[in-house]
């Protein structure tokens, strides 16, 4: 940035310099017919405009290099930033905003940035500086500037005021058409299924319109800045040349000089012009810079421990002690003191009737977001005490809505543990039930998969997700209903292989299908987030209603004995 600096010194110094050497040109040698002067400081001009070159373009080729430099370590300090959020702060923002604040408003601040060292560096300079020489030229006619400079001060402030509430809107309109187009990409199926095509359009068109008429209020703000600005360099240029040409009459200034002033007028008056530019851009990257700064403040709600404990005290041990979950605002609590273990070697389930909290009680435990009251314990460990790192290794998540990112089913595999081998992948293809349909891929664990895994059934996108778990060997695994997608003979085979596979290791699943979780060694029935019940199947059939009452509106009291 000094260096910037230093260069645009030199290039404006050598821009205002070159008018003086051509009055000298015209008083000392055109008027006086001296050609040798005219030749020497011709040579003069030639050397100060290369100097002038060298430097300009030595400025902007170091000015882009820092402009682009920080658009990429905003870019990347955004992405750290958001990587450290919970679920609370990901809701908070949205994922179209911090798409825009992390693409479109980094480009507003990096383009200013850049024309901050190209335009706004040199603008002051050149107003100054050609204000010094003007005066050097003759101070009398100097006086129209303290005309013309506040008229166009008092032009360009009443335009940018108006300017930045207005570009607030541009970027707001922004984030909603990202948003709309995002839903109707992701849920092109659902649109398709329901015929709303013509009503999606319309929506769309909505959003779109709206970001065109605000952007047009921008575009009329920024159409009269220019003609304003240019109206006033043209009636300063007529006065100069009326006033100047009164003064030559009068033998009170030279041809040359009157030459030399109207130049510098224009310099003058041309970094005023490239500050008003500049004054354009400011507003919408202002409006930028907040946004970016509201995700840069942003504390995640899960904070890392000041001194995490690396090591668990017992393996694969996972409980929970009087837990509390509050969404921020809410009346009630979502979770409302939640105690349960679970011990290496067994399989606890949980159930509960929708919106129960059996999603948020699985979220606790790999920290996505942290209980508002009471302990969650990994490995005889608070989990916020834990380095995230050691949580990661020892828990292994399998989400209700599954999850592949574009690459290869191999890539995917090796997600949490990248050192994995290709016997291990196909073990754990094995395990999953998904061996079969991944053999029959072209490619075979080399075969592509589509962002999102929208290349592969729900099924197939299931049964990848649970071998990733696997391929991890985790001591706690976590299936938050991550059988649903599955018919019953497959869920069949693939409990049966997880019973062999996890022997060892502790299991918890959370399902809606009572099939699924019938033959766990412990049952716990979750209602409005409190504990109702807990037991095997028998047990709770027997003494738990809530229990009974899931049951048998998914089997006959047959089938459930």
């Amino acid at each position: 940035m000094a260096l910037v600096v230093l260069l645009q010194l030199v290039q404006t110094l050598a821009t205002l310099y070159l008018p003086t050497l051509n009055a000298d040109i015209i008083d000392g040698g055109v008027v006086k017919g001296d050609t040798g002067y005219i030749l020497t400081t011709g040579g003069v001009m030639i050397a100060v405009t290369l100097a002038q070159i060298v430097c300009a373009v030595g400025a902007v080729y170091f000015g882009a290099r820092t402009a682009m430099a920080l658009g990429r370590d905003l870019r990347a300090e955004i992405f750290d930033r958001v990587q450290s959020f919970s679920s609370r702060e990901m809701g908070q923002f949205g994922a179209p905003s911090l798409i825009t604040r992390t693409t479109n408003d980094v480009q507003q601040v990096q383009m200013l940035t850049l024309m901050s060292f190209t335009l706004m560096v040199t603008a002051p300079i050149m107003c100054v500086g050609g204000i010094v020489m003007a005066l050097n030229q003759d101070v009398p006619l100097s006086a129209l500037l303290l005309a013309i400079v506040p008229v166009l001060g008092v032009i360009v402030m009443l335009i940018v005021r108006r300017m930045r509430p207005v570009f607030r809107g541009v970027q707001k309109r922004i984030d909603t058409v990202n948003r709309v187009l995002r839903e109707q990409i992701t849920g092109i199926r659902v649109i398709r299924a329901f015929v709303r095509d013509t009503h999606e359009r319309e929506r769309f068109g909505t959003a779109n319109t709206e970001l065109m008429d605000v952007s047009l209020r921008a575009g009329r703000l920024m159409s009269v800045m220019f003609p304003a600005v240019m109206l006033v360099v043209n009636v300063s240029s007529v006065a100069v040349l009326w006033f100047g040409g009164h003064r030559i009459d009068s033998g009170g200034m030279e041809i040359g000089a009157l030459t030399a002033y109207l130049a510098y007028l224009m310099q003058i008056l041309m970094s005023i012009m490239m500050a008003t530019f500049m004054f354009m851009m400011v507003p919408r990257a202002e409006v930028c810079a907040e946004r970016i700064n509201e995700v840069l403040t942003t504390d995640s709600s899960v904070v890392p421990p000041a001194a995490p404990v690396t090591g668990l005290r017992r393996r694969g041990h996972l409980e929970l002690r009087g837990v509390e979950f509050r969404y921020p605002g809410a009346e009630e609590p979502v979770l409302k003191d939640v105690t349960l273990t679970a011990r290496p070697g067994e399989v606890t389930a949980v159930i509960g009737s929708t919106g129960s909290g059996k999603s948020t009680l699985l979220g606790l435990v790999p920290r996505l977001f942290d209980a508002t009251g009471g302990e969650v314990l990994v490995g005889g460990v608070d989990v916020r005490e834990l380095d995230p790192a050691a949580v990661s290794r020892a828990v292994g998540l399998v989400p209700q809505k599954p999850y592949l990112f574009s690459g290869t089913i191999a890539s995917n595999l090796r997600y949490g543990r990248p050192d994995a081998t290709d016997e291990e992948l196909w073990r754990a293809l094995e395990t999953a039930q998904a061996r079969d349909f991944v053999e029959a891929m072209e490619g075979g664990l080399d075969a592509p998969v589509a962002q999102g895994g929208s290349n592969v059934s729900g099924g197939q996108r299931q049964r990848l997700a649970i071998a990733r778990a696997l391929v991890g060997r985790p001591e706690i695994y976590l299936f938050d209903d991550s059988f649903s997608a599955l018919d019953y003979a497959t869920d069949a085979r693939l409990r049966a292989a997880l019973a062999e596979e996890t022997g060892d290791a502790t299991v918890v699943i959370v399902a809606q299908r009572v099939a699924t979780i019938r033959d766990a060694d412990r049952i716990v029935v979750l209602d409005e987030g409190h504990v109702v019940g807990t037991g095997t199947h028998t047990e709770l059939m027997a003494s738990n209603e809530t229990y009974r009452e899931i049951v048998l509106s998914q089997l006959t009291e047959e089938e459930a004995a």
